[in-house]
């Protein structure tokens, strides 16, 4: 346990961190498991419009450091290249 003042607000902060992190990631996850099933079922149009909406959450993850933005690239990527070769 923080025997400092400042240890422990900083205790509070990463807690607080942690759960937006966490809400974040979750959010991320469970937006790309939507745009898979859509493309799964064959669904071009939901594939496409939960597809923008998990570039954009992918790319603002990135840019806070929740992911590494290469990762965040790379996901983009296998996702846009799985939509592509539903509609071929």
């Amino acid at each position: 346990m923080a025997n400092h003042v400042s240890a422990e607000k900083r205790a509070r902060q990463d807690i607080i961190k942690r759960d937006r992190t966490r809400a974040q990631k979750s959010k991320m996850r469970s937006t790309i498991k939507r745009v898979r099933e859509a493309i799964a079922s064959g669904d071009q149009a939901a594939a496409n419009t939960t597809f923008s909406e998990a570039t954009s959450l992918l790319a603002r993850a990135g840019r806070k450091g929740i992911i590494h933005p290469k990762q965040a690239a790379r996901r983009v990527s296998r996702l846009n290249a799985s939509i592509k070769a539903m509609t071929a």
